[in-house]
């Protein structure tokens, strides 16, 4: 059984990766709009953060379970699977991890892109509430702490060995539906470590709320409706 350290080094470079891909991949798309060129656009945005989660939970998800998500941590936690002292402390390696890989971004590209894109912190569409934006939000973050719930943490589930793979591309999927609405956040830690260092914080609460109240929702309903009753 790893211990807790090792499960906190282990979210703490998964939310490291990525938000240096992710928010990097807005950086990098920045940059080469405003050279003139072609960049990743929504497409390569989405595929970039669901290549990163999915590389990052099949490499860690043996150690810590591969959350690198303050809403999947909750999750786990409604659904009793993790104590609440862990779901604090995944929290904090989660945000640590966001804030490490934020300030090293910002360090490496140029100042004037990284500015102009806000670090790759999610923004709110003009034409959008707070309340539709987390309402956006919440359904999108629901769709992935469903199905980390259904392929990581039922242990009953065939699907185990695809996690990786199928939690990789829900994000894809939820991004390219919710990115240009709210940026897609579907996790605190990806929204927090950009507008920390960006000191970026318009309706920074829609990231949290939205978000959570999802997990909270999905972890609730699957281990209500499907998993056997156990408690940590």
């Amino acid at each position: 059984m790893n211990s807790l350290p090792q499960k906190l080094a282990a979210e703490f470079i998964g939310t490291f990766t990525l938000i240096f891909v992710g928010a990097g991949s807005i950086c990098a798309d920045k940059f080469l709009a405003a050279a003139g060129q072609s960049g990743p656009g929504l497409l390569g945005v989405a595929v970039a953060h669901g290549l990163a989660v999915a590389i990052m939970v099949s490499a860690i998800g043996h150690i810590s379970g591969g959350h690198i998500n303050p809403a999947v941590t909750i999750g786990v936690w409604v659904a009793r699977r993790m104590t609440t002292f862990d779901a604090l402390v995944y929290w904090i390696a989660q945000l640590a991890g966001a804030v490490a890989a934020a300030y090293l971004l910002a360090a490496v590209v140029p100042e004037e892109t990284w500015r102009a894109a806000v670090l790759g912190t999610p923004t709110l569409a003009p034409e959008l509430t707070r309340v539709t934006g987390m309402t956006i939000e919440g359904v999108l973050t629901f769709f992935l702490v469903f199905v980390v719930f259904a392929t990581a943490v039922d242990e009953r589930g065939a699907f185990g060995k695809i996690a990786g793979f199928a939690i990789g591309l829900t994000i894809t999927m939820d991004i390219l539906v919710g990115g240009a609405w709210t940026g897609a956040s579907l996790n605190p830690a990806r929204s927090f470590g950009p507008a920390l260092v960006a000191r970026y914080w318009a309706n920074h609460g829609v990231y949290w709320v939205g978000p959570l109240a999802g997990g909270v929702l999905a972890g609730w309903l699957y281990n209500t409706l499907f998993l056997r009753k156990r408690s940590v």
